[in-house]
């Protein structure tokens, strides 16, 4: 039996140091219910008091103060201690352990000290009922701790067992023989209540843990391993409770910029791994205690606290800095650079919402001013944001109105004089706000989508009145990237040409390259499809973009535009005629024609024309102008020619 209670010992102590939550668990138990402690140790002291008073027994009457100065220090602790949290489990076991052993030990041999002494019948019987009494009660109570159970029985029995033997009377003997025997009926039943309860406690831990990965797988992105929008929000809760008064938190949202090229052209896997390559940057440089999470898509939030605003922005600039370094997967030079919306709590926003709503928009104005920028919140974001909305609502209504009307800008031959081509550009007259500019309502619709039905409505506008010019005129029409990437756009087109009876060599359509560095197979297919119809193609704005000589070689391109910062503005000088010179070389030798855009004296129109140019387009020639001067500027133009050939003849 001995030894059973040793591999007893050893195995319960042993499994109680696997999981030291579960262990607390148990130990939670010891002090759990104190009410069944005290009626045990004021049962105990009463019990001993009663024998100490009625016999008058001075060792008796020590012992009894003894007990009772243990269970006074077992009552206050066992009241104390759970309270305490920061006492670690094992040594609130150790107190307890300390605690009971002895309560258990003097109640064992106050029963024991009054056989011995033979106090009398009623006596003996009193202090030994209470002995077994409470070493049976109190092995059930503690079986989550096994080895305090069973020290607790043995410390209450054994001393008993030993007076009992000692004086050898056959009622005594009997009496030990059944102490002895209630032992390891005891442990059995200590056994199987530990066993349930660690089950159960192991069952609740595991289930306990399962919620807790489940928690966090769903708080976690899985391309990265930055937290979610879930996630976020629970720790940005978190934070915005932690954070000092006089401390800001900042928070800046990412938008990588030309991913979904990335996406398109590599595919997704290449496009997760730099997603993965964006939260491995932001982590490493950002501050060790910021929150970064993947918004969604390919938008990230970077959260942390600070004490002023230049320090958001240092910070801002080196995370820009990171994500625009170039990336290499598979031999392949991967370049994406990053917009950013930066707001500032309690500055911006008093709360979690309104923060991200301003770090949202912030981060709008900072993508509609080009790419690779990063945008502080200002209240005037709001009052541009209601604007455009505005001008959003009323755009698509306006075409419905008949408040949109083309115009035309003719393209002149610098030697001749004569026009060859008219661009198209739309006009907006609201009845209430007088001329809308090209410049506030074209970027809303690009960006609502509304540029779509509106350039085709340029398109078909324009078409039935190019149809009724000289045959040798053409017609330029500016293509917003949207319009080239809706499905069945180069149908649509030719059908639009077919119903004004337009030759789709007469056509232009002019693309700016950031529609060839977002190019996908779309893009070439549609190109591809008009090119064999007949519509020609000139690349606009040239030298403001991604230039690349590339484009020139891959696309059909029959005419360039250089822009108009080349040719007009403070910054024209040597330099811009060198450039404009290079091109036109280029041009000239890829059978190419230049258009020098923004011409405004006749100084600029020698200087163009020196460098190589061959077709020129600016309000020195003319503005853009309704369809009826247009004809007009064509049959004056015809009045001149013919004027000039009868002279001739």
């Amino acid at each position: 039996m001995v030894s059973a209670l040793e591999s007893y010992w050893r195995r319960w102590r042993g499994s109680t140091a696997v999981d030291s939550r579960i262990r607390k668990t148990l130990v939670d138990t010891l002090y759990a219910r104190p009410s069944s402690l005290i009626i045990g140790a004021c049962n105990g002291v009463a019990t001993s008091s009663v024998g100490a008073y009625v016999t008058q027994d001075r060792t008796l009457t020590l012992l009894t103060a003894v007990l009772l100065l243990v269970a006074v220090f077992r009552i206050a602790l066992g009241l104390a201690l759970p309270k305490m949290k920061f006492v670690a489990p094992r040594r609130m076991e150790v107190v307890y352990e300390i605690g009971a052993f002895a309560f258990s030990g003097l109640t064992g041999i106050i029963a024991a000290y009054a056989i011995l002494m033979d106090f009398g019948t009623a006596i003996q019987l009193m202090l030994l009922a209470n002995a077994a009494v409470y070493g049976v009660g109190i092995a059930a109570r503690n079986a989550g701790r096994p080895v305090i159970a069973i020290g607790q029985l043995c410390l209450s029995l054994l001393p008993v067992v030993a007076a009992c033997v000692y004086v050898g009377s056959l009622p005594l003997l009997m009496t030990a023989l059944g102490l002895l025997l209630c032992i390891p009926a005891m442990v059995s039943i200590i056994k199987d209540v530990f066993d349930v309860l660690k089950r159960s406690i192991t069952a609740a831990e595991t289930s306990r843990r399962l919620a807790d990965k489940m928690e966090k797988l769903a708080r976690t992105d899985i391309v990265t391993g930055l937290l979610n929008r879930a996630g976020l929000n629970h720790h940005l809760t978190a934070a915005l409770m932690d954070i000092a008064n006089d401390r800001k938190l900042a928070l800046v949202w990412v938008d990588l910029d030309r991913f979904k090229f990335v996406n398109d052209t590599l595919g997704h896997q290449v496009g997760d791994k730099v997603l993965a390559n964006v939260a491995r940057r932001l982590r490493e440089e950002a501050p060790g205690t910021a929150t970064i999470a993947r918004f969604g898509g390919d938008e990230f939030i970077v959260a942390f606290e600070a004490d002023r605003r230049d320090e958001v922005e240092k910070m801002a600039v080196k995370l820009l800095d990171a994500l625009t370094r170039p990336y290499r997967f598979r031999g392949e030079r991967i370049e994406i650079g990053a917009s950013m919306g930066i707001a500032m709590l309690p500055d911006d926003a008093s709360d979690l919402e309104p923060l991200l709503q301003a770090a949202d928009l912030a981060l709008y104005h900072a993508k509609v001013n080009g790419r690779n920028q990063m945008s502080f919140y200002h209240p005037s974001m709001n009052r541009d944001l209601v604007r455009r909305r505005e001008i959003e609502a009323e755009l698509r209504q306006a075409v419905q109105r008949d408040e949109l009307s083309i115009f035309f800008q003719p393209i002149v031959d610098l030697e001749t004089g004569r026009i060859r081509c008219f661009e198209a550009l739309v006009r907006w007259f609201h009845p209430e706000k007088g001329e809308m500019r090209p410049d506030e309502f074209i970027p809303v619709a690009e960006e609502t989508g509304a540029i779509v039905t509106l350039g085709n409505w340029i398109l078909a506008q324009a078409a039935q009145i190019a149809a009724h010019w000289p045959e040798h005129v053409t017609l330029a029409v500016n293509l917003s990237p949207l319009q080239i990437r809706t499905p069945g756009a180069a149908l649509g087109i030719l059908a639009a040409l077919k119903e004004a009876g337009l030759d789709p060599h007469r056509l232009e359509l002019e693309i700016t390259e950031s529609v060839l560095v977002d190019h996908d197979q779309t893009t070439e297919a549609f190109i591809a499809e008009l090119s064999q119809a007949g519509v020609r193609f000139a690349l606009d704005d040239f030298g403001t973009g991604y230039s690349s000589l590339a484009y020139l070689h891959k696309y059909p391109f029959g005419k360039i535009k250089v822009d108009r910062s080349f040719v007009s503005g403070s910054h024209v000088g040597k330099k811009s005629e060198a450039i404009i010179r290079a091109v036109s070389e280029m041009g000239s030798t890829l059978e190419m024609e230049i258009v020098a855009e923004g011409i405004e004296t006749i100084e600029q129109v020698r200087t163009v024309r020196e460098a190589g140019c061959t077709l020129g387009q600016g309000y020195y020639f003319s503005r853009a102008v309704p369809d009826y001067l247009a004809t007009m500027l064509l049959a004056r133009e015809q009045q001149t020619t013919d004027q000039d050939q009868r002279v001739a003849s």
